[in-house]
């Protein structure tokens, strides 16, 4: 009888993410994905168990990926997962020898961080309605974004008692459960005082709990969640321009920049974005040198 490879390896394999890693939903989920795809290959070749992977299986999987078409971050995610997935069983004793141990990870084409610029900023905040709930909401919901840089995913997790107003600042759990307090600006906090005293309220009477501990709502009452924040932003970009195009994570980007183009260490932003590595942060150097660059030919006769 064939073994069930990611059913009877992989359910604990999660669990040894979950709980011992402080892994995140959406790496989870990232990881089932990449191991139901392996799984899918071993299959077509025959192979009736993950413990029977070998080098020349790894190599074929490596074809079969380019052959796929997939991008460099794709290809460095999926070989992440199994070399760790991999290793997990090295671990149990499962296996000797990891087969990915000694695979190279695909260099990460570099890709300056899309970013918004002041006037571009300025016509978004102006483009809100503040006497309808879900404008309040939804300008409460991109000022926080710009303010603090968190994450989409710390951002739908933000609960009424995360916010303090007398010192300024928002509680942040990020990745592995990591805990940050982060300053949040005036305009911020005006905007998420005037939501919190109208458009949530009018929003919550729609929910069957009539409350939640949750600060940001969708149409329904219910806590927002990171699909809908995307939903949000989107939706909002394309109604204040044809030709504007951003993510949430853009304004994640353009916080960052717009510090470190105004002068602050670049250690305190890393601090502020809740970066492990100085290295993530120094992306955003880029973008700064980048722009002064484009600034120089523009303004200088000789340029």
């Amino acid at each position: 009888m064939k073994e069930a490879p990611f059913q009877a390896l992989g359910e604990n394999f999660f669990k040894f993410m979950q709980v011992e890693k402080n892994a995140s939903p959406m790496t989870l989920e990232a990881y089932s994905l990449d191991l139901s795809d392996f799984e899918k290959f071993l299959d077509a070749e025959a192979v009736s168990s993950p413990k029977e992977a070998d080098d020349r299986l790894v190599r074929l999987y490596f074809t079969h990926l380019y052959d796929k078409g997939y991008k460099r971050t794709s290809l460095s995610r999926k070989i992440s997962a199994l070399r760790t997935f991999y290793k997990y069983l090295m671990r149990e004793g499962l296996i000797t020898e990891n087969p990915f141990a000694l695979t190279t990870l695909p260099k990460k084409e570099l890709r300056l961080p899309h970013f918004l610029y002041a006037k571009e900023l300025e016509a978004l905040f102006q483009s809100f309605d503040a006497s309808k709930a879900l404008d309040q909401r939804d300008l409460a919901l991109f000022e926080i974004l710009y303010a603090t840089g968190i994450r989409v995913s710390e951002c739908c997790n933000v609960k009424l008692s995360h916010i303090d107003f007398s010192l300024g600042t928002i509680f942040v759990k990020g990745k592995g459960n990591k805990e940050r307090y982060t300053p949040i600006g005036s305009f911020a906090l005006d905007a998420i005082d005037r939501y919190t005293k109208n458009g949530r309220l009018h929003l919550l009477k729609k929910s069957s709990h009539k409350d939640s501990e949750y600060l940001f709502l969708n149409h329904l009452g219910t806590p927002i969640t990171d699909r809908g924040i995307r939903h949000v932003v989107t939706k909002r970009m394309k109604k204040v321009s044809l030709t504007l195009h951003a993510s949430p994570h853009s304004l994640r980007h353009t916080f960052a920049t717009h510090l470190l183009d105004n002068g602050a260490d670049i250690r305190a932003v890393q601090d502020l974005l809740g970066h492990e590595n100085l290295s993530t942060t120094q992306l955003y150097t880029h973008v700064t040198k980048e722009r002064l660059k484009n600034v120089y030919q523009q303004a200088h006769p000789r340029a």
